[in-house]
């Protein structure tokens, strides 16, 4: 944010907790006019820095009951390994995020299911049979005190 003056990082700082908020009020907590504020906006959506606007779900409510972190080793470290198991992660509507990490591993993925015996599914019929496998960690959330993930 290097480039973004003080008002626009602001605004952004409030977009990520609150995207619905309208203009009006947005202008007024940062202290300028609502056109000001709007083009401000809309530049910073032109320019890729906003990239979008979400719905923050409880997955309770939606049935899910069961999140875990997995950590992914492959096999083979080649391009057409890791853009393989990328397809399928992204087919994969358990995988909520999927990152290419350094370290000891791979990948690191936020996994959601309804509960341990589909997650369980998920680990072994569809993870499990992913020919470059070689580890698979699973750390399951036992809560999340801060998330700010929108």
């Amino acid at each position: 944010m290097s480039d973004l003056d003080d008002k626009s990082q602001q605004i952004l700082r409030i977009l990520q907790r609150e995207g619905r908020i309208a203009n009006l009020e947005l202008a007024d907590r940062v202290g300028l006019s609502p056109s000001a504020c709007l083009r401000r906006v809309q530049d910073m959506e032109r320019r890729g820095i906003i990239t979008g606007y979400r719905a923050v779900v409880d997955p309770a409510k939606t049935g899910i009951g069961f999140v875990a972190y997995v950590t992914v080793g492959l096999s083979q470290h080649t391009k057409a390994a890791q853009a393989e198991f990328e397809r399928l992660m992204r087919a994969a509507p358990q995988v909520r995020e999927c990152h290419n990490i350094t370290g000891t591993v791979e990948y690191l993925l936020r996994v959601e299911a309804r509960d341990l015996p589909a997650y369980k599914h998920f680990h072994t019929e569809y993870l499990g049979a992913f020919p470059y496998l070689n580890t698979l960690t699973t750390l399951v959330v036992m809560g999340s005190p801060k998330d700010e993930r929108a």
